[in-house]
């Protein structure tokens, strides 16, 4: 589903990935760990394409992402992938159900089929009577399974992650740590997690850990 092939990048003098390959398979729960400064960061953001690597090869669900176009390649990740942040980024003004509705929107699919699936997902994260809820009246962790569902509005060929349970306190990190794997047993989702958190990166079909740029342990 995702294949990174020899991804180089700097920052000035500074160079975060040197050599970077990795594939990952439809379905797999694959988590990225590593110290600070590791490059994890810089390698989930060009695996989704919101950064263009120096040099190298991303493929992804049999696309070569960055052979398209500028407005292909904005259309590509709109469509095929998913990100959940850390901080939730959802737009305070919009309701729960407006906020998962608006990938959708942007990617002028059908008001009526964006709608029905927005509701869908919500009572798959358990929050169907919260949907008219503003982000400001919602907990921590149902504003991230919102964050969740809005990333999957789109049924994205891989959800990707940064840190989604870093700013959860200890029950509502379990909760979404779960959620992630119901979502592969039930949608078959490739996801791609980042994370400091040991417990998430155990439970993972794979543990990648990247050092100075380059993976250093890749194991089931």
């Amino acid at each position: 589903m995702i294949r990174v092939t020899d991804i180089h990048k700097s920052f000035g003098t500074l160079e975060v990935l040197r050599g970077v390959s990795l594939d990952v398979a439809q379905g797999e729960v694959v988590s990225v760990v590593g110290a600070s400064g590791a490059g994890k960061t810089t390698l989930l953001q060009i695996m989704g394409t919101l950064s263009h690597p120096d040099a190298g090869r991303l493929v992804i669900d049999g696309v070569d992402a960055f052979a398209l176009d500028d407005k292909a390649l904005s259309r590509f990740r709109n469509e095929r992938i998913g990100f959940v942040f850390q901080f939730h980024h959802l737009l305070a003004e919009f309701t729960a159900f407006e906020n998962v509705c608006i990938p959708g929107y942007i990617g002028r699919r059908p008001r009526a089929e964006v709608e029905r699936r927005a509701a869908e997902l919500l009572a798959m994260m358990g929050l169907a009577s919260r949907r008219d809820h503003k982000p400001g009246q919602l907990s921590g962790g149902e504003q991230q399974r919102v964050a969740i569902a809005r990333a999957l509005i789109n049924a994205p060929a891989v959800l990707l992650a940064d840190e989604p349970s870093g700013n959860l306190d200890s029950r509502n990190r379990d909760e979404i740590h779960r959620l992630f794997f119901d979502l592969r047993e039930r949608l078959g989702q490739t996801t791609v997690i980042v994370t400091h958190d040991e417990g998430l990166a155990a439970m993972a079909d794979r543990r990648i850990t990247m050092r100075d740029g380059r993976i250093v342990s890749d194991r089931k």
